[in-house]
């Protein structure tokens, strides 16, 4: 047997070694394979179901950096979202007005306000008008009882939201202001230039100014504070107070009453709220002074 390992000295013995029965398997056996594969695809069916086997285990192409650039992008949006938010954060902290907080949130946006900044908006109000926002005896409780977490606001069109949140992230209490309400608040009480017949709202509920307090006068005295609220900026208001008109319409439990004083040749008037019950009775005595 070891012979057979040199290389063959004549051409039968290379014959022999070329022709052997190993060889000749070896050929059939390669000439089978190449034939059926052409004949019966099975080597390219045999890949397929392979393949289609261990596809949901194989990542597509290009499924890698996908996924890599969208987490890059959404590292970049997220940064781009902490950063506005920073800034909104730090442009409500310099607001000192609702009007001023209202103008500087956009709409979707949303901060966090502290309970002490809150307060100094709230008490920046005149006290009727503060009223109008909240309750001054809710919003005690409100901020100085157990319940109160934290204080969002939310940028809406036209407005702002604001939701007070207790420890379980329920809104315990939400305030909604337009920037329009918000306008006509913090300006409530400033006197406007025109005449109480000018306005439509108030047309055949003008009184003189000295009927209109001989039928206050008549109230209990406990009633009259809730008449005229905030009283003390009429006294702000220089020349002659000449008519009272009462507003046609009651919202949120109030009645607006104008009041008009004549300064040489310029008619101001002063709106200040009054308590709908309280203004009802003042009309029924009103009427008692017209007979």
């Amino acid at each position: 047997m070891i012979r057979h390992w040199y290389e063959p000295t004549s051409f039968v013995e290379w014959l022999k070694r070329a022709f052997s029965l190993v060889n000749i398997a070896v050929i059939v056996v390669t000439a089978f394979l190449v034939f059926s594969e052409f004949r019966f695809d099975w080597l390219e069916r045999t890949l397929g179901r392979y393949l289609a086997s261990t596809n949901e285990s194989r990542p597509e192409t290009g499924a890698i950096w996908e996924q890599g650039r969208h987490t890059s992008n959404a590292h970049e949006h997220l940064n781009e979202i902490i950063s506005r938010q920073q800034d909104t954060r730090q442009n409500v902290e310099q607001a000192d007005s609702f009007s001023g907080l209202a103008s500087r949130i956009q709409p979707g946006q949303w901060v966090s306000l502290e309970k002490q900044q809150f307060k100094d908006l709230y008490l920046n109000l005149e006290e009727s008008a503060a009223a109008s926002v909240i309750e001054p005896a809710q919003l005690v409780w409100l901020l100085n009882g157990k319940n109160l977490e934290r204080i969002f606001c939310e940028g809406v069109a036209g407005g702002i939201k604001i939701y007070f949140i207790d420890s379980q992230n329920r809104v315990i209490q939400q305030i909604d202001l337009g920037k329009e309400e918000i306008v006509n608040i913090e300006n409530a009480e400033k006197p406007i230039i025109g005449s109480l017949s000018d306005l439509e709202e108030f047309r055949g509920r003008i009184y003189s100014a000295s009927n209109f307090f001989q039928a206050m006068f008549k109230l209990p005295k406990n009633m009259i504070p809730d008449l005229m609220q905030n009283s003390q900026v009429l006294l702000k208001q220089a020349g002659q107070l000449e008519r009272v008109g009462i507003w046609n319409e009651a919202k949120d439990g109030y009645i607006v009453l104008g009041f008009e004083f004549n300064e040489g040749a310029q008619t101001n008037i002063v709106f200040i709220k009054g308590r709908e019950w309280a203004v009802w009775q003042l009309s029924l005595n009103l009427k008692g002074e017209e007979n």
